[in-house]
């Protein structure tokens, strides 16, 4: 069980799209997706069902599936997730309740991991609504997480406590795989800008194989659709295609988890050649595990960057700004390498080889809240 995440999860999670809506029908049609669309082959899968899969009481003190949304129930739903070739998660709470205010597993934690187990259960989402407040918000997450450890069963364990309690200080310690490090995005800019890059850089020391900082689920592909009074927020219109692109880019230098939201049995083109461009898995799912860190800024440009498992380094120069920014230099001596040093570079967002450089690399135009991502590698 100690090889789980060894890199970040990939899959894709049903509250952005469905929220309390959910069924057996959209899971299903959410696999078929998956596999049918090559995003699976990318690396998308595990199919998480997020809250409202329960029914309204436990049945001899197991939690139970709705009957009317899941008919054929969860361990046949479990069944055909793994036919696929994927992997099957899950939704609780650490409280007594979970946020739509069906029964949780506090005090229940043995019985519910070892029901997970039962059912073929492969990831677990564990929320925090609901917590006693006389209770320790990390004892209730390591009770958990050793209740899984006993299950007999591998189940990655995803703490959703919205960073509370310097989560990613404990969180790996106690047998967590990830753990959320704010609160819930929504589908804008600000939500992006404030999440990714406010409050990110500080966790990069706790990220590394087998434990993940989760700055939660991407958003690309939900404007226009979803779970609207969730995701979008007041501002209500979504992000344009330079924001997706910039927060799958960011995500994927930070060594999050990356699992989608969006409907990805409609998604639209562009933001699925976002979602599946190989150069940038490639970066989140280096083995080395680092997390991306913050180099510097100008001119509203911020320059994060992240060392590779093979000795490459990867830059990310973003636009913060509201208007377009040129030319902005990353040197090698501020990266770690000599002067002399002759690099390619390659353009990961675009694909276009750049060329040979010494000394520095400058950035191209970049449009307001737009990036490029480049894999600088060394020729020694």
């Amino acid at each position: 069980m100690t090889n789980l995440a060894l890199t970040p999860p990939m899959g894709w999670n049903s509250w952005n799209t469905f929220g309390p809506h959910i069924s057996e029908q959209d899971i299903c049609q959410t696999a078929d997706a998956l596999v049918d669309s090559g995003l699976a082959a990318l690396g998308y899968r595990y199919v998480v069902i997020d809250d409202f899969w329960e029914a309204d009481a436990r049945i001899d003190g197991k939690l139970t599936w709705n009957p009317t949304t899941f008919p054929a129930g969860i361990p046949a739903l479990a069944d055909y997730i793994h036919s696929k070739g994927l992997s099957f998660g899950i939704y609780s709470c650490a409280g007594t309740h979970t946020c739509g205010s069906k029964p949780a597993s506090f005090r229940y934690e043995d019985i519910d991991a070892r029901t997970f187990a039962e059912w073929g259960v492969d990831y677990l989402k564990y929320d925090y609504c609901f917590h006693p407040v006389e209770a320790n918000g990390r004892a209730s997450y390591r009770r958990m997480a050793q209740a899984l450890r006993n299950s007999g069963r591998p189940i990655v364990f995803s703490l959703c406590n919205w960073g509370h309690d310097d989560v990613q200080t404990w969180a790996r310690g106690i047998g967590g795989h990830l753990w959320r490090t704010t609160g819930d995005i929504q589908d804008k800019w600000s939500s992006i800008h404030d999440i990714g890059f406010r409050k990110q850089s500080a966790h990069a020391p706790f990220a590394g194989p087998g434990g993940w900082n989760d700055p939660d689920m991407l958003v690309v592909g939900m404007r226009g659709n979803g779970n609207a009074e969730v995701i979008h927020g007041s501002e209500g219109q979504g992000c344009t295609d330079d924001e997706y692109q910039t927060h799958f880019a960011l995500w994927c230098m930070l060594a999050a988890p990356l699992m989608l939201g969006c409907d990805v049995r409609r998604i639209d083109p562009v933001a699925r050649a976002i979602i599946s461009n190989p150069e940038l898995i490639a970066i989140n799912q280096d083995p080395l595990g680092i997390q991306a860190s913050l180099r510097g800024a100008s001119k509203n440009v911020e320059v994060w960057t992240k060392p590779l498992a093979d000795g490459d380094i990867a830059v990310g120069f973003f636009n913060l700004g509201p208007t377009p920014v040129g030319r902005t230099p990353v040197c090698w001596e501020s990266i770690g390498l000599e002067d002399h040093t002759a690099c390619r570079i390659k353009n990961l967002v675009t694909g276009e080889e750049c060329g040979t450089f010494t000394r520095n690399y400058n950035s191209g135009l970049l449009q307001s809240h737009a990036c490029e991502i480049v894999r600088i590698t060394p020729c020694f």
